[in-house]
């Protein structure tokens, strides 16, 4: 709805601004196509990873349920950086690490309609053994790690967002030069980009020549709406969007339609919350905003706007405008002119040719947040014309191998003021608490955890660091909200608008998720930081780490699970062993304690009680909603005490490599000798016979059965798995709805042991992490079936050859 629906309506209301084009190799040309020559320098091209994580897949072909099939995957992407090169065309994909709480209610329904779309996949499955309409398209679990490791592979350069995905891809397109940018969004379509193209209609040719998509014509959105580019702002932030949510505006787009409008019945049906359609909204706010006269006077845009709020109406124009500010900061005038650049040809709208231009870099570095739009600032300065500019990630080298994160040129030491890896003392804060009230305005989201204050932590109060009034209080404030969901709710006391009945629905809060507030995390040394953040933004790192270590919290995705069935528990419970670990790691849990009690036994004093690490996991799956966090205690080994992670990370020693090594396995739990043995576990079957030894040393439901096991293994010393095109042909008669399940759970895991890896200095080499080294979903549903309903011999399940012990 509203701003979220404006990029589809681009797509079916505003023809002629969407025009195909196509980006032949050898020629360097998008989109205008009549230069013959090869350009000077090369096209260079954002893709916003998120919108494009399908199409950089390989498209939405079948087998994606099955679990994946990685080593297609890469063929694709292997072609498509081939087709690049000789395109003379430079990738450079962004993707989305950011934390986001400002759009944590935006998630929590994106995670339950996620859920119902996994239960209509089970369902379908079940009933025709057939895979699912590519409209149920769930991502396999671990698909954006794998495809980031991937164009690692193949030396096309990655980032990752830090913050707010949406503004620090914009700021980043904008400071370096590019292009164009590839992405489906109705942020990026409201912004001022000078060439926006599709990402869902990315395309590359059978014959790896082309890569073809869609150009979005801004300037024809504009004038089909008849709305002033400079106005779209205003208009952003009036549509509904992730500061200023539908529903709060529900009152306003009704108002704006009047009582003679064909739709005005459906306001008021059985006292619920009715929204108009999006079409109807998008083309009502465009002609309210092109008559406004003053657009900087934003009290008396306001005033009008919440002219009929029944409560919250102080909370919803400051919301108002700090949409104004958000927007604003997108549609900043471009760093050149690129209509009067010398040497540029002039050409027709739509016509981007290979560029000749040299495009100046953007602004320098002003700190990693500075997205925090102060209410203040906003309120003097309704235009926010300073705001500060995002983090400026030209400073990543590139790196041809990727190295051990301990190998890696990285800012271990402080850096002096001015240098691309300094980082500021602000950046810190010293309070470690978050709340709700911080987060879900997204200015108080970012806490470093340097401050040596101890937490205080009630082990016996449900909600912590809260009184039972205070609980009380944020219950009444923060429960979810009937109106958010779209779902039913009875209102006693509909308002009066103009005489016409409005649900006292349109002003209830509308935020759909409850926040707790937990104790501040240890301090975590800033060397170990300043790697942390440096990793995290050239992709090089796995995203959890640096929230974990910043915010002590995450966001778990749904995968597929049958909720009915209690044969398998959710991945999430399966792996949050590991998970907590991970967490006593990253946190140096079992160093610090040792440490405490060591210097109380030398006082003699009785040993201090250890308070508890507490991350907070956002997850949905059955009998668990996405609206409320997990707390969830980290845990240290029982067996060693594993050194701090500063030693861990940046050690050189033999024996710190050693220890990194054992710290993965115990997380895994598989510290055992054999498991160091190349003989039985070669290095690129670690990842999978330490999820699969997990998986079946899980106690209390038993997972994997023998031949569930079998048909794990043999997939993997399959000659199979690395002949995609083969595995293209295999038909397989019926899936089997269990075996999808076990893929989803086995990659649950691998996905957990690639965060196990890199949180403890990667001691597997990333190359020997990738699933296209051991598994297959496709490959994998056929042993499973050979295995199961035809009970073929573990001969027969490796098509009748004999692996020698060398290659087990």
């Amino acid at each position: 709805m509203g701003g979220h629906g404006f990029q589809d309506y681009i797509e079916k209301r505003c023809p002629g601004a969407v025009v195909p084009g196509s980006c032949e190799a050898g020629r360097g040309s998008l989109f205008g196509g009549g230069r013959q020559r090869p350009p000077q320098t090369p096209l260079r091209l954002l893709i916003d990873a998120e919108k494009c994580l399908h199409r950089l897949y390989g498209g939405f072909y079948t087998d994606w349920v099955s679990g994946g099939q990685w080593n297609h995957m890469l063929g694709y992407l292997a072609a498509l950086a081939k087709a690049c090169y000789a395109g003379n065309i430079e990738l450079f994909v962004f993707f989305n690490g950011a934390l986001d709480k400002a759009r944590l209610h935006e998630w929590v329904k994106r995670q339950s309609n996620e859920r119902q779309t996994g239960q209509q996949i089970i369902s379908h499955v079940q009933n025709k053994g057939t895979p699912p309409p590519k409209v149920w398209f769930l991502p396999p679990v671990c698909m954006a790690h794998c495809i980031r490791l991937a164009l690692v592979r193949f030396h096309i350069k990655v980032a990752q967002s830090i913050e707010d995905h949406h503004q620090e891809v914009i700021s980043f397109c904008r400071e370096n030069g590019f292009h164009g940018l590839v992405a489906y969004d109705s942020d990026y379509a409201l912004c001022n980009i000078p060439y926006y193209f599709s990402a869902h209609a990315l395309k590359l040719s059978r014959n790896g020549k082309s890569i073809t998509t869609s150009q979005y014509l801004m300037h024809e959105v504009a004038k089909q709406l008849d709305l002033n580019p400079n106005r779209f702002p205003i208009f952003a932030a009036l549509l509904g969007n992730h500061i200023l949510p539908d529903e709060d505006l529900a009152a306003f787009h009704w108002s704006l339609l009047g009582p003679d409008h064909p739709l005005a019945s459906l306001k008021v049906r059985a006292h619920q919350l009715v929204l108009p359609p999006c079409d109807v909204v998008i083309k009502a706010v465009a002609d309210y905003v092109r008559n406004i006269k003053d657009t900087n006077d934003l009290d008396t845009i306001s005033n009008d706007v919440f002219q009929h709020s029944q409560s919250r109406t102080d909370d919803k124009v400051s919301r108002f405008k700090r949409a104004v500010a958000y927007y604003r900061a997108t549609n900043k005038p471009l760093p050149y002119q690129a209509a009067h650049h010398p040497g540029r040809p002039n050409r027709g709208p739509g016509m981007m040719q290979g560029p000749h231009m040299s495009i100046p870099g953007g602004a320098p570095n002003k700190g990693p947040y500075p997205y925090s739009l102060p209410e203040s600032a906003i309120a003097v300065n309704p235009t926010n014309k300073n705001v500060s500019e995002q983090n400026n990630y030209s400073n990543i080298p590139h790196e041809g191998k990727h190295t051990p994160l301990y190998e890696r040129s990285s800012p271990i030491n402080p850096a002096q003021s001015g240098s691309p890896n300094h980082v500021d003392s602000a950046y810190f804060p010293q309070s470690s608490a978050s709340s709700s009230s911080d987060n879900d305005d997204g200015n108080g989201g970012a806490t470093n955890h340097i401050s040596g204050t101890k937490p205080e932590w009630d082990k016996k109060s449900k909600s912590p660091g809260k009184s039972k009034k205070d609980a009380a209080d944020q219950a009444k404030t923060e429960n979810p909200s009937p109106a958010s969901s779209g779902s039913k709710a009875t209102d006693k006391k509909p308002g009066n608008q103009g005489g016409l009945q409005i649900p006292c629905l349109l002003s209830m809060p509308t935020r759909n998720h409850m926040d707790i507030t937990t104790p501040p995390l240890p301090p975590v040394a800033p060397e170990v930081l300043r790697v942390a953040e440096h990793r995290h933004k050239k992709g090089l790192m796995y995203p959890y780490i640096f929230h974990i270590l910043t915010k002590g919290e995450i966001k778990i995705p749904v995968t597929i699970e049958d909720e009915v069935n209690k044969d398998l528990p959710p991945a999430a419970i399966l792996y949050r062993p590991v998970r907590q670990y991970v967490y006593g790691v990253l946190f140096s849990l079992a160093e610090s304690r040792k440490k405490t009690e060591r210097l109380a036994f030398r006082k003699n004093r009785m040993p201090p009680e250890h308070y508890p690490v507490i991350i907070k996991e956002w997850a949905a799956y059955k009998g668990k909603s996405p609206q409320t966090p997990e707390l969830v205690e980290a845990l240290a080994f029982r067996e060693w005490t594993c050194p701090n992670l500063k030693k861990l990370w940046l050690g050189k020693a033999v024996e710190d490599k050693n220890r990194r090594m054992r710290a993965f396995l115990a997380c895994m739990r598989s510290d055992t000798p054999a498991m160091l043995n190349p003989a039985n576990v070669p290095t690129h079957l670690m990842v999978l016979c330490c999820v699969l030894r997990y998986m079946v040393q899980w106690p209390g439901i038993r997972i994997l059965r023998r031949q569930e096991l079998d048909a794990f293994l043999t997939q993997a010393l399959s000659p199979k798995l690395y002949e995609p095109d083969q595995l293209q042909e295999l038909k397989i008669d019926n899936l089997d709805p269990r075996g999808i399940q076990l893929s989803a759970l086995f990659m649950s895991g691998v996905d957990m042991a690639l965060l196990a890896n890199d949180a403890c200095g990667q001691p597997i080499p990333w190359e020997h992490c990738c699933p296209w080294m051991y598994f297959d979903g496709k490959l994998f549903q056929s042993k499973l079936i050979k295995a199961t309903r035809e009970k073929a011999s573990l001969i027969d399940l490796c098509d009748g050859q004999v692996c020698d012990q060398s290659s087990r």
